[in-house]
């Protein structure tokens, strides 16, 4: 029987100081203890170069690299004075690896050098193997294939496993610098194979790192988020620390199209290299990631000030591959910061000759920045050529690569002025995002990843307004807007982890609000709070996605017919500018209106004179909210208020707009009014199957009039299900509300900006969010919530929602009553009861909220709190 590890080591490291050297990336912090008390018995030359060689290992993967550099000289002339070559090449090979990640290159690999000609044999082996280790890190991945060609045969004739592990693992870091995942993904199940059979702890969850990034590359986000996941949790937990982490997951979380996360794990990165003195090498590659999130998120002036000093450190590194890699993002951001030039053009023209040297699979991407320079300097001719050689890359490879080789396809027939092919191109592109997006559980990811599409569809919607084709621009318009509502909502799976998390999640949030009303706010309390927040989000993004669609693609001709007497307003924003799409009677037209910037600026005048109001604030002069009605309308509906009818309207503004209260909007006040995410999930919501579950009223705990309207409204219902009180928990009002035909909900709500999945209304046991509504296995079917901000969402992506409502619209909720500012307690009572009076007259919601309306007193604070609610969805 194989003795236990510490046993094994313990006798081992006893009798062979050589055992060591393995324990140090096993056991990193064991090895510094034996390697201490092997040196204080005054051990002869050989063995104390060992130890100083173990202790060396450790400090440069701790990130003490001066100590390091101390440990291995002081290692290289122990072995010499021992006599002993092969010991002496050993010890120069792991000396050239920490000189390289010190930023000293050209002394590192004259040390790999030296040590390659110094040694033989299975040794000789082991020091090409580190040799091609620094290749990788240089970004040569071609010489160190050439080394791994003669690593591998070798170490495996000697049967020798852990050093073929890792020299598998280094030969698919190669095949994946070289944009060959495939034989990536191969080398490194093989090294997770033959780790097994090892006590290797650290290179054991390395083996699993690797794999996150493979899947990464192959395109499969959710497995790529879990594995890199998993494996932080095990880095932590053997107490090593691995810059590499931070890096690779700010390359999968800007994938995902979460810029801002990506910036932050960059910068935690940073700071913890700083603090522990860490790898130059390392802290390089994290100023690039950093940059290539700080052009995402917007910023391009701080991403030319990270591309700069990474590129700076890269090439005094002697690192080519990532030098010209940083280079390219630099002049990414300096175009989005300064504008393009000629010298702009002639550096992105060098980039892209470098990468095609280095064959990078980013050569497309500097070509496609050489075509946007030379478009906007009337280049044509070299601009079609760039965006030409762009293209090439739709061909193949992963989807977000051939959609951007679309995208350059697109640019290259506007230039041209060619409608056809640049539409085709627009609707290549996208169908490729669509199948990335397929591949994503998490509701979050989904809208976060039409980002990526913005530009092809913003192309196709220029073009349809430079033809003159309002159908043309409406099908644009919905083939990139609310669109993760269009796909299949995939249920979490039956996690127990992220149940046990939202219910922790509740308890400390319960905790931490009691003792802020006592006048506290407990640290410890807080950092729980956020940690679990981030273990949820993380959780729920490991979530598979659907296979496939419903299939059914948007229709004119079908929103026309379901629309009857109603007509649909879409609102569009291209290029800062509204446009509005009038709908129904069997057309499609088009008008100008204002300015989204001025629109914007509108809606939070109105919205902050509403909530004035409603708390009787204002002077209780409802004159200035109807000036506000009005300057909004001339704003967002401009001359196509003329053409609504007279019958119902819906409402589809773009997700920078969703916070609009339309009914303060005169030519929409009295009428009966919906207001839908796009004109697809309005459809969608039109067929939505009534449930066969009854009435569920749920009041939460902490309302000014205790939820009045619940009692009220269970005496006239009869048989519904009430929950209060203790009753009111966030697990029996989930499993009462699955389902369900209508439910009522009075409890206060809280948005959250900043992670709107966390927007939540209060239980009786802590918040309900929308992470937890999201398991749910069928939505109500219609819900009514009266608290506060209860139908906001935010907006994310190209043009996506992310709230509650976007949460239940997938699941078949038909609509949704929410308020979209705050409002008074009291006098959403008389609202709300109002309401159900024409839901059990057989009104839908937004008819039975036009009466609600009409039917309450007309003093300033019950109209402003009335105007605040708005129907959602089609029920």
């Amino acid at each position: 029987m194989r003795p236990p590890i510490a046993a094994f080591y313990d006798r081992a490291v006893a009798g062979d100081p050589l055992q060591l050297l393995p324990l140090a990336l096993s056991r990193p912090r064991e090895a510094m203890v034996r390697a201490r008390a092997l040196l204080a018995q005054s051990p002869s030359p050989l063995a104390a170069s060992i130890a100083h060689q173990a202790r060396g290992v450790v400090l440069r993967d701790f990130g003490d690299t001066a100590a390091a550099l101390r440990e291995l000289r002081t290692a290289v002339r122990l072995a010499r004075r021992a006599g002993d070559p092969a010991r002496e090449a050993d010890v120069l090979a792991t000396l050239g690896v920490a000189l390289v990640h010190a930023g000293r290159t050209r002394p590192g690999l004259t040390a790999l050098d030296r040590a390659v000609a110094r040694s033989r044999g299975e040794a000789a082996a082991r020091v090409r193997f580190r040799r091609a280790v620094v290749f990788n890190v240089l970004g040569r991945h071609e010489d160190a294939l050439a080394d791994l060609r003669r690593v591998i045969p070798a170490l495996r004739r000697a049967d020798d496993t852990l050093w073929s592990a890792r020299a598998y693992t280094a030969r698919g870091v190669a095949h994946l610098g070289l944009g060959s995942p495939d034989r990536a993904d191969t080398d490194f199940r093989i090294a997770e194979m033959l780790y097994g059979g090892t006590d290797q702890e650290v290179e054991s969850v390395f083996a699993l790192h690797n794999r996150g990034l493979t899947a990464f590359r192959l395109g499969d986000l959710p497995a790529a988020l879990a594995r890199l996941d998993e494996a932080g949790r095990r880095y932590v937990e053997l107490g090593v620390p691995m810059p590499e982490l931070n890096i690779d997951r700010c390359s999968v979380l800007l994938s995902a199209g979460l810029p801002a996360d990506a910036l932050a794990e960059a910068d935690l990165g940073i700071r913890q290299l700083e603090r522990i003195r860490g790898q130059a090498t390392r802290r390089s590659e994290l100023l690039l990631m950093a940059a290539r999130a700080a052009l995402a998120t917007g910023d391009p002036q701080a991403a030319v000030d990270r591309a700069r000093t990474a590129s700076a450190l890269f090439s005094a590194q002697r690192r080519r591959w990532w030098s010209a890699h940083a280079r390219l993002v630099l002049l990414q951001a300096r175009l989005a910061a300064e504008g393009p030039s000629a010298r702009l053009l002639h550096q992105a023209v060098g980039t892209a000759r470098r990468l095609a040297e280095l064959r990078s699979a980013d050569e497309a991407q500097a070509h496609l920045l050489a075509g946007r320079v030379a478009l906007a300097l009337g280049r044509a001719a070299e601009a079609d050529a760039h965006l030409a050689t762009a293209a090439r890359s739709r061909r193949g490879g992963p989807a977000q690569a051939r959609s951007s080789g679309w995208l350059a396809e697109a640019l290259r027939a506007e230039a041209a002025g060619r409608h056809r092919g640049l539409l085709g191109a627009c609707r290549h592109g996208l169908a490729l995002l669509e199948e990335h997006r397929l591949s994503l559980g998490a509701s979050e990811l989904r809208a976060q990843a039409t980002a990526q599409g913005a530009e092809l569809a913003a192309l196709a919607q220029r073009a349809a307004l430079r033809a003159g084709r309002p159908r043309e621009l409406l099908v644009w318009s919905e083939r990139w807007r609310a669109t993760a509502l269009a796909v299949p909502a995939v249920h979490p799976v039956d996690d127990q982890g992220l149940q046990a998390g939202l219910t922790a999640f509740r308890e400390v949030s319960s905790r931490l609000e009691r003792a802020r009303a006592q006048g506290s706010a407990p640290l410890a309390l807080e950092r729980e709070q956020r940690r679990l927040e981030r273990d949820i989000r993380s959780r729920t993004m490991h979530a598979p996605g659907a296979s496939r669609t419903d299939g059914r693609r948007f229709d004119v001709g079908s929103l026309l017919d379901a629309l009857g007497d109603a007509r649909m307003v879409e609102i569009v924003d291209v290029d800062g500018a509204l446009h509005i799409l009038v709908c129904g009677a069997g057309q499609v037209r088009r008008y100008a209106a204002g300015r989204t910037e001025r629109a914007a600026a509108e809606v939070e005048f109105a919205r902050s004179a509403l909530g004035r109001l409603a708390f009787g604030g204002g002077d209780g002069d409802l004159t200035a909210l109807a000036d506000a009605g009005a300057r909004l309308q001339c704003e967002l509906l401009g001359t196509a208020v003329r053409r609504l009818g007279d019958g119902p309207v819906v409402v589809v503004p773009p997700g920078i707009l969703h916070g609009v209260p339309w009914a303060l909007l005169p030519a929409l006040r009295d009428r009966e009014l919906n207001v839908a995410p796009s004109a697809s999930a309005w459809l969608k919501a039109r067929t939505a199957v009534p449930a066969e579950g009854g009435v569920v009223l749920v009041r939460g705990p902490g309302l000014h009039t205790g939820g009045g309207e619940v009692a009220l409204l269970a005496e006239q219902y009869g048989d519904a299900t009430v929950l209060q009180g203790g009753t009111a928990s966030a697990a029996r009002v989930l499993e009462a509300v699955d389902g369900c035909g209508i439910a009522h909900i009075a409890a206060h709500g809280a948005f959250r900006a900043d992670s709107p999945l966390f927007s939540s209304l209060r239980m009786e046991d802590g918040p309900l969010t929308v992470y937890d509504f999201e398991r749910l296995r069928r939505a109500p079917y219609r819900l009514v919530l009266s608290s506060c901000d209860s139908g906001r969402m935010a907006a994310a992506g190209a043009d996506e929602l992310l709230g509650l409502v976007s949460a239940l619209l997938p699941l078949g909720t038909a609509g949704v009553v929410a308020s979209l500012v705050a409002v008074n307690d009291e006098a959403t009572v008389p609202l709300m009861l109002a309401l159900h009076d024409a839901l059990r007259a057989g009104e839908g919601l937004a008819r039975a909220l036009l009466r609600a309306r009409a039917a309450v007193p007309a003093d300033p604070v019950h109209q402003a709190t009335a105007l605040s609610f708005v129907a959602l969805g089609a029920g």
